[in-house]
């Protein structure tokens, strides 16, 4: 087995991160997917499917220029109904904006800050968002069940 599988210290800083995130919304029975494109050009660190149909976006920033550099997170928002940053310990938390959630985490767990705003979303785009994840995560599935296969 590939050792960045089971050591999670070989991660990049933004993937222990995301490891942290969806160990800890699991426990909560949300099922998260890393690096989800709910549309071409946008990818998310962490989605989040709940366990009532809600959809979370986590974005998971690893330094200040790490977050200051990224410009596109504004347009994750119309993908999910709550829009959180996930971040560890030490960063400075109040470059963050007002109105979205905050997940302090480390590659092992994570704890929910506060919550984002919640702005639901559309029936239609609802529905659409969740076939995709639910082919994604089948298709990742059985891509490691079968590596040969092209899915995944």
């Amino acid at each position: 087995m590939d050792v960045s599988l089971t050591d999670p210290m070989s991660l990049q800083p933004g993937q222990r991160l995301a490891r942290g995130v969806c160990r800890h919304l699991a426990a909560q029975g949300f099922a998260c997917l890393e690096e989800f494109t709910p549309e071409r050009g946008l990818r998310v660190d962490v989605m989040a499917l709940g366990p009532k149909g809600e959809l979370w976006v986590v974005e998971c920033k690893s330094s200040r220029a790490d977050y200051t550099g990224d410009r596109k997170w504004q347009g994750y928002l119309d993908w999910c109904d709550r829009y959180f940053w996930a971040v560890s310990e030490d960063f400075p938390t109040e470059l963050l904006p007002e109105g979205t959630g905050l997940i302090l985490a480390d590659a092992w767990d994570a704890d929910l800050v506060r919550l984002g705003d919640e702005v639901r979303l559309a029936g239609a785009r609802r529905k659409a968002l969740t076939m995709k994840f639910a082919r994604a995560a089948a298709l990742r599935l059985q891509g490691l069940r079968d590596p040969t296969s092209g899915l995944g």
